[in-house]
């Protein structure tokens, strides 16, 4: 398990990160996120033992980095694919982790089959792509059969075949009983992989929670209508908005509708199944109604949005998928800035507020 206590770093003015307290449990896939700039890669570099705290703890299994025994037999790393020397063989490059360690050279040729890179393995590291060191740089970390892995946008530079192998492998690992702590900018892909979430800002927690519960907490019941009679169209959107928790966007009203398909109604604050009743007693004829589902990259975009150091002029605001045009405002009544999940979210912990 990896513990966190006010774990704070400053450089002069800048505060990297701030007052962190946090347990990232063993058994689970952890996922840790944040825009650029909020202070993951200082976060986990300070975990090992790579940049000193300004102020706080952070221990591994009860321990900091520094007082391990066997560290590369306790934890397993990647933070840069590409920190190696090019000219030697990706094997000769384990061997030497490996000897430096006592492990047995034979674990060398066990990683570079789990990773791929068997057939690979006497090629100059130099001469690998992106995809290739991050694999070489997994087979490193696994190479002491640590009880935590520590990944940095282990998914960087993969194809979509590497990208599903690397979801498997984290699980199988946490399956086994690891702690696996894994940052990434890719949501579409944290989402089916990890089981719990961490996410900072600006140095910050603003959650620490399941992926569940984060899901669950950060949408509201949304529907997608299409109706095709212009009359009927009205009337439904006249129905739906004298319902004062319904916000209705919808063509023909002063709120968004998706420009390339002008029959199509979003409803926030009710159901497919409570529209498509609606609809049935209004007399109106449907020609698509669904359920909208909100991912896990419209949630974090919905909690971090305040959090973003290098923001555009321009941002998108279709988080809910419903082709709502960019400048038209926040989604009616947004998640931005609530309470999500039954984790830590925005700041606060199990039976406090800071």
């Amino acid at each position: 398990m990896i513990i966190l206590r006010g774990l704070s770093k400053r450089y002069g003015e800048t505060v990297a990160v701030n007052d962190l307290t946090l347990d990232v449990r063993e058994g689970k896939v952890t996922g840790f996120l944040g825009p650029n700039g909020a202070g993951k890669s200082t976060t986990m570099r300070m975990i090992l033992g790579l940049d000193h705290p300004s102020r706080g703890r952070a221990l591994i299994d009860g321990r900091p980095y520094a007082a391990l025994r066997h560290p590369v037999r306790e934890v397993g790393a990647l933070l840069d694919a590409k920190a190696l020397h090019p000219a030697r063989s990706a094997r000769s490059h384990l061997i030497a982790q490996a000897r430096s360690n006592s492990i047995p050279t034979r674990r060398v040729d066990e990683v570079l089959e789990t990773v791929g890179l068997a057939k690979a393995a006497r090629r100059r590291a130099g001469t690998y792509s992106l995809g290739m060191s991050q694999r070489l740089g997994v087979a490193g970390a696994l190479l002491g059969d640590p009880a935590t892995l520590i990944l940095d946008e282990p998914v960087n530079g993969l194809d979509p075949d590497g990208v599903r192998w690397m979801r498997d492998l984290v699980r199988a690992q946490a399956a086994q009983g690891r702690t696996v702590f894994l940052s990434s900018h890719l949501m579409s892909e944290m989402q089916p992989t990890a089981d719990h979430l961490v996410i900072i800002g600006r140095g910050r927690l603003l959650a620490d929670t399941s992926m569940a519960d984060f899901l669950a907490g950060s949408s509201r019941a949304i529907a997608r209508v299409r109706v095709p009679d212009p009359e009927e169209r009205a009337a439904l959107v006249r129905r739906l908005a004298a319902d004062s928790d319904v916000t209705v966007d919808a063509a023909d009203t002063t709120m968004t509708v998706d420009a390339a398909d002008r029959d199509e109604i979003v409803v926030t604050g009710r159901t497919a199944q409570q529209v498509g009743d609606l609809a049935h007693r209004c007399g109106v004829r449907l020609h698509q109604l669904s359920d909208v589902h909100v991912s896990l990259e419209q949630a974090y975009m919905d909690l971090t949005a305040r959090s973003v150091e290098y923001a555009t002029g321009v941002r998108n605001d279709d988080r809910h998928g419903t082709g709502a045009r960019p400048g038209a405002g926040p989604a009616p009544n947004s998640t931005r800035g609530r309470g999500l999940g039954r984790g830590r979210v925005a700041g606060q912990t199990r039976g406090e507020t800071r």
